[in-house]
């Protein structure tokens, strides 16, 4: 990837979120100046997300058509419009680092984010909507699933909810299971261990919230997935919210405690040689980036990292040592798939498109494009319209082959895409479950 000033691959930096001055509210400000000055001049992230053109806005509009006329105030309208998706670091800023201007966009909205929530600044359906392991827990007892979704389903709770709470009452949310993955999860079979090149023979499963409380079916499609191809697995047992949601929020304390109760035990599956796994990629990218650029000095941290696997990261690995079964039964026709943007930031490759093409019969419509959807931004009142215009592209391009199904490796991306996309579309599918289909088990 060629840039400006430099041809050296980004390189990120340990946030030092625990100096005090990190949380310097007039050291922050004179950060923001520093590179949205530069953004200004560069203008090259104009059409990633709405914090750039937020900021331009301001700019053009200001008194002098340059930063210096901003109210510093309205920086904060920049901020609350980042999802921290890291698409700018990644793929269009030629001032990351090692280039001397040390631009790391994301993370500097991660800063605000984070004075922002130590100041008092975040309201009550910000940290609900964040505490998604508490939100699962509750609305998943068997007793209370039928009423909560029920009252998903109903306009007249959802205007509640959105007059009340700032959900949006068009948001179609995703449905709670009280038959919880974890603790339907079959015992693994036993297999012989076989270890390829690049990857250990033996999986543990960190399900993820979403994938526990939401659709353990993903979770299940998983374990079938590997134990077709003769790869023990095992899932965690013990596991809490791998701290993705209160990151966005700027909650790091949370996130270490968090850490704190999740490292210990997959520390001591990646010692015992298991390859660590996770099938909803913000959760990956959590464990893979986020957690060893906060907490630079734990090397049980650094070690979870370095065994984190993406599900078909892991199998298209596989499948180049000769060990992915791969016998077909069931062609998939025409597949819509969408690349979240915390997959494509992993920096890996298509390897969810690699295995879905090795099925007979399928022919493949990759978009790589933000959904626009991003946790629980898309979710709240004053977002979802912007949301639904940011992922217009994507439902385009995403319905234009007609297809058999639609998938996305985000679930929830995958349900703003069908409900983008309208009447008429398939359901989403995540691709492990087509996966798990065209295997015919």
């Amino acid at each position: 990837m060629s840039r400006e000033g430099s041809l050296e691959a980004p390189t990120r930096h340990a946030l030092d979120w625990k100096n005090p001055e990190f949380y310097d509210e007039g050291l922050l400000m004179g950060e923001l100046e520093r590179v949205f000055d530069v953004c200004h001049g560069c203008r090259r992230c104009f059409n990633l997300c709405n914090a750039f053109p937020t900021l331009f806005d301001l700019v053009d509009e200001s008194k002098t058509g340059e930063l210096d006329s901003v109210d510093r105030k309205s920086y904060w309208k920049v901020v609350d419009q980042c999802y921290l998706c890291d698409m700018c670091y990644l793929t269009k800023c030629p001032y990351v680092p090692p280039h001397p201007l040390n631009l790391d966009f994301p993370h500097l909205m991660l800063r605000a984010k984070a004075v922002k929530f130590k100041q008092g600044g975040t309201n009550f359906r910000d940290r609900l909507l964040s505490s998604t392991d508490a939100l699962g827990k509750l609305a998943a007892i068997p007793v209370v699933v039928k009423v909560v979704n029920a009252a998903n389903r109903s306009p007249t709770v959802r205007k509640a909810m959105e007059s009340v709470l700032g959900i949006a009452q068009e948001r179609r949310l995703p449905p709670y299971d009280s038959a919880k993955f974890r603790s339907t999860a079959k015992p693994a079979q036993s297999f012989p261990v076989r270890d390829g090149a690049g990857t250990p023979g033996k999986v543990a499963v960190f399900s993820t919230c979403y994938v526990n409380y939401n659709e353990p079916g993903i979770g299940h499609d998983l374990l079938r997935v590997l134990e077709h191809n003769e790869i023990p697995a095992t899932t965690l047992q013990s596991e809490v919210c791998c701290g993705m949601p209160k990151l966005e929020l700027g909650d790091l304390e949370a996130v270490e405690r968090l850490m704190q109760a999740n490292i210990p035990v997959l520390a001591k599956l990646a010692a015992q040689g298991y390859a660590l796994m996770s099938p909803v990629p913000s959760c990956t990218l959590m464990f893979k980036q986020e957690l060893p650029l906060l907490f630079p000095d734990n090397p049980e941290v650094k070690a979870v990292g370095k065994a984190f696997f993406d599900p078909f990261e892991y199998l298209s690995l596989r499948h180049r040592d000769g060990l992915l079964k791969t016998e077909f039964s069931q062609p998939l026709g025409k597949v819509s798939y969408h690349v979240p943007c915390h997959l494509r930031v992993q920096n890996m490759g298509l390897r969810t498109q690699e295995v879905l093409k090795l099925v007979p019969g399928t022919e493949l419509s990759t978009v790589e494009r933000c959904s626009g959807h991003d946790g629980t931004w898309g979710v709240k009142r004053e977002y979802f319209a912007d949301s639904m215009k940011i992922g217009k592209p994507v439902f385009k391009q995403m319905a234009t082959p007609k297809p058999d199904h639609i998938s996305s490796d985000c679930p929830i991306a995958g349900i703003h895409i069908h409900q983008g996309m309208g009447e008429g579309a398939p359901e989403a599918e995540h691709p492990i479950t087509l996966l798990r289909a065209a295997y015919g088990i």
